[in-house]
């Protein structure tokens, strides 16, 4: 087989230190993790805690503006959704105005839950962001651009 047939090890390795992708999958799958760790006393995941918060509006949010703002699609946003909804952190409903819409908002449950764990979100930000002394707000301006 000809060598034409593969990629390059200064190819991988090119990728291994350049690419931007895979070193912000690798810093959000770490930073996710810590985040996991410690929401899991909540029994919330990092994943779980940002879709409730994004829904603590003063109006019930509908999919199509909650999936835009999570930069996720509407399927995932459904199967991120159920667990909630059978724990009852969440109710959705149809929208008054268009039926096929469907308003998401969080019960007294849910809000509990975001009141709960929002001292180990706070404390763990803290830590991540005592990592990264001078640049935290920086990064995150940077990331916000990027999405």
């Amino acid at each position: 087989m000809s060598n034409a047939n593969f990629v390059p090890l200064g190819t991988t390795l090119e990728v291994r230190n350049h690419c931007l992708c895979l070193h912000l999958q690798q810093a959000a799958r770490a930073v996710a993790r810590r985040f996991d760790e410690a929401l899991r006393p909540f029994g919330l995941t990092s994943g779980q805690f940002s879709l409730l918060m994004s829904l603590n509006r003063a109006e019930p949010p509908t999919m199509g503006t909650v999936a835009a703002f999570l930069a996720m699609d509407r399927t995932t946003l459904t199967a991120n959704l159920k667990p909630l909804a059978r724990r009852c952190l969440v109710e959705i409903t149809s929208d008054a105005a268009d039926r096929r819409a469907r308003r998401l908002r969080l019960t007294p449950a849910g809000h509990a839950a975001l009141l709960a764990a929002l001292p180990a979100w706070r404390r763990q930000h803290a830590a991540i962001d005592r990592l990264l002394p001078d640049e935290g707000d920086g990064l995150r301006a940077q990331l916000r651009a990027l999405a």
